[in-house]
């Protein structure tokens, strides 16, 4: 029986590397970002806690119950901040 021909195989030469582009998307994060959001929270935890320990005769009398809601909205703040945060 014949013997089969023989092939050389090309040696293995790796394709070259690429290097990972770096892509901006206009981050605004700067040092500003984490004490604000941390003031936020603050404020507004020390805002419910506030009213609760007065009997809602602190922080603002007038606002009644509202005051829960901003407190509230101070920690949603804080919130909105930390989406800026890198």
């Amino acid at each position: 029986m014949p013997k089969s021909r023989i092939r050389k195989k090309e040696d293995f030469t790796p394709p070259p590397e690429k290097k990972a582009t770096e892509i901006n998307l206009g981050a605004t994060g700067g040092r500003w970002v984490a004490p604000l959001m941390l003031a936020m929270f603050t404020i507004g935890l020390a805002w419910i806690v506030l009213f609760y320990v007065t009997q809602s005769k602190l922080p603002v009398e007038a606002f009644g119950s509202w005051n829960i809601v901003v407190g509230f909205g101070f920690i949603a703040a804080g919130f909105v901040v930390s989406t800026q945060w890198k």
